[in-house]
């Protein structure tokens, strides 16, 4: 096997994607490894959402390569297929089943239970009990076991999200803006969180909060007109001229 196939996760090479003439992506590529928590960074229609459509199946690519785990071709695949490759996406707004628990939530996440109709007449078992107090100590919602989950923060629901895609079991977590809309003190426990979570997941994090993305401490890659700008340390990105001039100068 080559090393691409040992030790990267996610290879997108020369991946090209036009809505009505605008090319939202243009002949990107990028290289997550196993393991790795990559920052994503960019002005608006840089193609960090096209990005991550294309990853998790949502968007086809009009050309270009997409391997997963090897060598799977993630754009020969549906969403729902993509999903159950490993690849979990949360999006910038939280969804969660605001009527249910926190607890509940989780438990309806977990991996296996694909349908509403499965979740409610399976048997919770000892085994499912375990994983879920696991990932309320991961999500540092342990208090709120019992809270539905409509009257959490909106930093707790965060989390809470965060927590029904671990459930899943995912490979691969894609995170957009994380801390859009949080307090200072809960920016800063998520940022905690998403580096427990990569110690044993690859995660790709959207994010404009770039003292967030400071926090993070990670490689960081820059998007511009749907290519790579500039990648490296965010002290690399951030004096970079280019950056300067597309993103942070604004």
């Amino acid at each position: 096997m080559s090393e691409k196939e040992t030790e990267t996760l996610l290879y997108l090479d020369g991946v090209s994607v036009s809505f009505d003439g605008f090319k939202a992506l243009n002949e990107l590529s990028l290289v997550i490894e196993a393991g790795e928590m990559r920052a994503i960074i960019g002005p608006n229609g840089a193609g960090k959402t096209t990005m991550m459509d294309v990853v998790t199946g949502k968007t086809r690519p009009d050309s270009g390569t997409i391997l997963f785990d090897g060598n799977v071709d993630l754009t020969r695949l549906d969403e729902a297929a993509i999903a159950e490759l490993g690849i979990g996406r949360k999006f910038q707004k939280p969804t969660v089943f605001d009527r249910h628990t926190v607890w509940d939530n989780l438990e309806l996440a977990l991996a296996g239970r694909r349908t509403t109709m499965s979740a409610l007449f399976r048997a919770e078992g000892p085994q499912e009990r375990q994983r879920i107090e696991e990932l309320l100590g991961i999500i540092r919602l342990g208090e709120q076991r019992h809270t539905l989950a409509a009257n959490l923060s909106h930093g707790q629901k965060q989390w809470l999200e965060i927590g029904m895609l671990l459930a899943q079991e995912p490979k691969l977590l894609l995170v957009d803006e994380p801390a859009a809309g949080m307090t200072d003190a809960e920016t800063e426990a998520t940022a905690v969180l998403l580096k427990e979570i990569a110690k044993e997941k690859s995660v790709i994090v959207v994010e404009h909060d770039m003292a967030f993305v400071r926090a993070l401490g990670v490689k960081v890659t820059v998007l511009n007109e749907g290519s790579v700008l500039s990648e490296g340390t965010i002290d690399h990105v951030s004096e970079d001229p280019r950056v300067i001039e597309v993103y942070l100068g604004r």
